[in-house]
């Protein structure tokens, strides 16, 4: 029986990746990039999109180097052991905005964010490759699953709902603001990830292949299940990133700034923190849910369902903060679709894992739960790329003055620019459902 300690633990590790570092840069990097930082639009959708490309091979050599590593900490813990302290320190220098000109701030930009990638990739894969090897009770790894999605919440929760207060605690410019931030988060990351690795056990050996070889690369190809549920994967993180990059432009330009009520301020992070909330009372009833409802693959279908329409509902919305009532409702029950099918997603990533080990004869465990980081970056970056693509083409411009070094944006059309943000936050994320129910469909695990 596993202690509700080890859980915590192992519930800390995505507290601190996906509740702090991955919450902020899905949220808060493109408007950080182009509204104060001081790229254009192009630079900052060219950079999303380089780090993507650099993921696909980095995300599956890291779960292959992870899945040979051998050490007295045992095979995934020591990455996160060694690298909470870079992974922190790499994302609070992200959030600097240097003194330089629209050349330097460009080259740091792209080297910061390149490296943030690395340092997440070296943490996050062996993490979640960890859940192959603490235990073998399918019922033990639902709830080790439900932990990390409701421990990535409640801090995603902390996050978002205390940035605008730590902002205004800070003062000062609000490029100043976005570094002192960074500094904050990117220590509680830090000891989050070092205390997920020292209260967490490897409990099972992987059956390791005897030499390194290009075939369990080959093998996951050859995968259905493996396949299906990787554009699964890439199909939530596209539906979550297009909600989480545009939520800010949305109060920018169809709200209009912050809304005030009843003494709490409202802006883009904090609106989204009902999102987090719900999602973490409802990780925790994921478990619960799929067991009533028979399967993992009926409960996530379910859950789809749900976020689907509502986020298809929100499109007819009127752009007027009056309404602020009626959209924290509807992104609350959008939610508490996404707090069932997330933590599915990485249980399910389990059952691939034990179906190649039975199948090829050796653990790919972590080349496997690589391919699960993989498309959370993939989707969450490649659409916050393509959010500021959309919104380039509806005429929405920025840059960086290079005499006076101040962020410049400019607007040629801001009715096609506001109908765009809206059908980001509603129509796109609706059709990837669709999508998504399609591939689910094809899924032929039926645990």
């Amino acid at each position: 029986m596993v202690k509700l300690s080890e859980k915590i633990g192992y519930a800390l590790g995505d507290a601190a990746a996906g509740g702090i570092v991955w919450k902020v840069m899905s949220i808060a990097f493109p408007l950080f990039f182009t509204n104060i930082f001081g790229l254009t639009v192009a630079d900052t959708a060219v950079l999303m999109l380089v780090a993507r490309m650099f993921d696909v091979v980095t995300d599956p050599l890291m779960g292959s180097i992870a899945d040979r590593t051998q050490t007295r900490w045992g095979t995934y813990r020591p990455w996160l052991l060694f690298g909470a302290v870079p992974f922190g320190l790499i994302f609070a220098l992200l959030l600097y905005t240097p003194d330089l000109g629209p050349l330097g701030k460009r080259i740091w930009a792209y080297t910061l964010y390149l490296l943030m990638m690395v340092a997440y990739t070296a943490v996050n894969v062996p993490y979640g490759s960890m859940l192959g090897v603490m235990t073998s009770d399918d019922n033990e790894k639902n709830q080790f699953s439900s932990y990390r999605m409701v421990g990535a919440y409640a801090m995603g929760f902390v996050t978002l709902l205390s940035f605008p207060y730590l902002q205004k605690m800070v003062g000062g410019t609000t490029q100043h603001q976005y570094a002192v931030a960074g500094a904050v988060y990117g220590l509680i990351a830090t000891l989050g990830t070092l205390a997920c690795a020292l209260l967490t056990r490897e409990r099972l050996k992987p059956v390791r292949a005897e030499k390194f070889s290009l075939k369990p690369f080959a093998n996951l190809f050859r995968n259905r299940p493996w396949v299906l549920l990787t554009l699964i994967g890439i199909g939530m993180n596209f539906f979550n990133g297009f909600r989480y990059a545009v939520a800010g432009y949305m109060f920018e330009y169809c709200l209009h700034g912050d809304v005030t009520v009843s003494g709490l301020i409202i802006n883009y992070t904090v609106f989204m923190t009902f999102g987090e909330l719900t999602c973490m009372l409802f990780g925790g009833v994921s478990p619960v849910f799929t067991k009533w409802i028979g399967s993992k693959r009926k409960a996530f279908a379910t859950a789809l369902v749900l976020s689907g329409a509502c986020s298809a509902a929100w499109f007819f919305f009127p752009m007027n903060p009056a309404y602020i009532y009626l959209m924290v409702a509807v992104v609350m029950i959008t939610s508490v679709g996404v707090g069932i099918f997330s933590p599915l997603l990485w249980s399910m990533y389990a059952d691939v894992a034990d179906y190649a080990t039975e199948k090829d004869g050796f653990s790919s465990t972590g080349l496997i739960f690589s391919s699960g980081t993989m498309a959370q970056k993939f989707g969450t970056a490649v659409s916050g790329s393509l959010v500021t693509i959309f919104l380039g083409m509806a005429g929405f411009m920025s840059g960086t003055d290079a005499a006076t070094g101040q962020t410049i944006i400019t607007i040629t059309n801001e009715h096609s620019v506001q109908n765009m943000i809206w059908a980001l936050f509603s129509l796109f994320p609706a059709a990837i459902t669709l999508v998504m129910l399609l591939l689910l469909h094809q899924y032929p695990i039926r645990k």
